[in-house]
């Protein structure tokens, strides 16, 4: 309310004025989204040190350990990459990871993969699954 009536104090014309008033309100929203972005960054990248950097390996240099490197993993079909002896059941997959395949294989791997060699208990938390996509998406180009 507040704003509103400072739109109607000021001298400068009414257009002018809430053209202002946008813009600013957009660019914080920008920056809260940046932030936000950073912040389920920084959240994904503890999660995947944590539940994924034991076998996986993302970032300059990295390569298959006990499980295939993730460096740009979007679009990627599974069972792809020629450093990692893969399972029957991935190399033969019909899979393109996005956004959707990996959120489910995240979650439970055997029911996008069937048969696949990954032992993991999958993670159940939408949130922490975004996050950790948000971090293995900010390597998508090394």
């Amino acid at each position: 309310m507040t704003a509103f009536l400072s739109l109607l104090r000021t001298s400068a014309p009414l257009p002018g004025r809430v053209a202002s008033h946008v813009l600013v309100i957009a660019a914080a929203a920008l920056f809260t989204q940046l932030a936000c972005a950073e912040a389920d960054i920084a959240a994904g990248e503890a999660l995947f040190k944590r539940s994924c950097g034991n076998c996986h390996y993302v970032g300059p240099g990295a390569r298959a350990a006990f499980g295939p490197q993730l460096n740009g993993l979007f679009g990627r079909h599974a069972g792809s990459t020629p450093d990692y002896s893969y399972s029957p059941a991935m190399q033969q997959a019909a899979v393109v990871w996005e956004r959707e395949t990996l959120s489910a294989f995240i979650k439970d791997s055997d029911s996008v993969v069937p048969g696949n060699k990954m032992r993991f208990w999958g993670i159940g938390d939408q949130e922490k699954i975004d996050s950790l996509l948000l971090y293995l998406q900010s390597h998508q180009d090394h």
